[in-house]
This record gives C-alpha cells, sequence and structure tokens, in this order.
C-alpha cells in the first residue's frame, strides 16, 4: 500500500498501450531486411532495454555498417503507420476513471516524441484523464528523467507525492532518480524477473493498481 501519493505518473509503451507484439513485429522487419536472426517474443523481452541504441547493438546491428539513425527512422516510420492496430490494455478506461474518482492527478512521462505521444492518446481516446503529458523531442528514446524533473517542478509536484507506474527497468531508473515511488507491470516490454530485480513493487496486470494506493 502506497501512502501520502497524490500524484499518478503513466509511462505510455507497455504500461497502458499494449504494444509489446507490434515493437516486435517491427524490428523484426528490419531484422529480416538485413538478414539477421529475428526475435521471439521471449528473446524480445529478454534483451528489450534502454538506452535504445544499446538494445540494436545486442540483438545484430551493426553501426558500422550503416549509422544508428538509419534503422531508428525506419522503426518509428513502420511503427507509426500501424500504431492504430495495437490496443489498450485491460481495464485502462476503468482505472484511469476510478484514480480520477478518488481524486489523484495523472499524468503521462513518455519516450515517445511529444507530437505522437499525444496524438496517440488521443486516438485511443483517453488523454482527458491526464492533466499533462510530456514526451521527448526526438525519436530516440533518450532518458526520460530531465523531462520528468521539468514536469513535476512546473506543476508543483513534491518527487516523494508522486509514483510512476512503468514497465521497464528504466521507468524504475527514472523514478528512482526524480524520486518518486515506483511501480512495474509484468505484461509490457520486460518480464517479471528483471522487472523484480529493481526491488520495486510488481504487480501482473492494471486491474491490481486501484488497490495500491491510499490517500
Amino acid at each position: 500500500m502506497f501512502s501520502g501519493i497524490n500524484t499518478i505518473i503513466w509511462d505510455w509503451n507497455g504500461t497502458l498501450l499494449d504494444d509489446t507484439d507490434l515493437c516486435i513485429s517491427t524490428i523484426n522487419e528490419l531484422l529480416e531486411e538485413r538478414k539477421l536472426p529475428t526475435l521471439s517474443k521471449k528473446a524480445y523481452l529478454e534483451t528489450f532495454g534502454f538506452p535504445i541504441k544499446d538494445y540494436y547493438q545486442r540483438i545484430g546491428f551493426d553501426f558500422e555498417k550503416e549509422p544508428f539513425d538509419i534503422p531508428a527512422h525506419q522503426y518509428i516510420r513502420k511503427y507509426s503507420a500501424r500504431v492504430h492496430h495495437a490496443l489498450l490494455h485491460r481495464n485502462v478506461p476503468e482505472v484511469l476513471s476510478a484514480l480520477q474518482k478518488q481524486g489523484f492527478r495523472q499524468l503521462v512521462l513518455s519516450a515517445s516524441e511529444q507530437q505522437k505521444l499525444e496524438h496517440s492518446l488521443a486516438l485511443f481516446g483517453i488523454e482527458h484523464w491526464f492533466e499533462a503529458v510530456a514526451g521527448l523531442d526526438n525519436h530516440f528514446a533518450a532518458s526520460k528523467t530531465i523531462i520528468g524533473k521539468k514536469l513535476l517542478k512546473k506543476l508543483n509536484i513534491a518527487p516523494e507525492e508522486a509514483c510512476l507506474i512503468g514497465d521497464t527497468i528504466h521507468d524504475f531508473e527514472v523514478a528512482t532518480e526524480i524520486g518518486c515511488a515506483c511501480i512495474l507491470i509484468a505484461n509490457g516490454h520486460q518480464p517479471e524477473t528483471k522487472l523484480k530485480s529493481t526491488g520495486a513493487k510488481v504487480v501482473q496486470h492494471l486491474g491490481e493498481i486501484n488497490t495500491m494506493f491510499k490517500k
């Protein structure tokens, strides 16, 4: 049970948006084009991580043969063209609505590019639940820490009164650097075993979130 929390900071990809299979199929297209081994879902979950450039190298991309920018831009184009085929995780509207009714402020903090993030939230019809949305000013998924700190300062939110909910070790690292609490959900882009290694609270699905907080 988390007490003293008045603000929920949501990650987007993998946490609210169930896009893991889309990400796997997209990266596998790039690998196939380069005649590199493709990834099973298990292999993807075990190898995905931040920085994104390091993840690309782990799965076989050779940046001596081509600069990182080439596959990175190709990935964004392919993913963006298909993101409307993804679905929200089960219970997203119910959880967001319940937290709003309890008086929690809700924000989105994402490594997605700002305009595409705003477009995606509107596409899935959930933008109205969030007081503010903060993405990056480029597509290459740099650390979210700086924009997270700026967001809390802008909204006059004390870090110790916020909880970041995400699906990766990087989300835990961001929460730690910001100074807020963290809950990780084990149905996104990294497996439960990796998430539990952080020492953060790990849940199986969004439906468990509403029982975590007491105002």
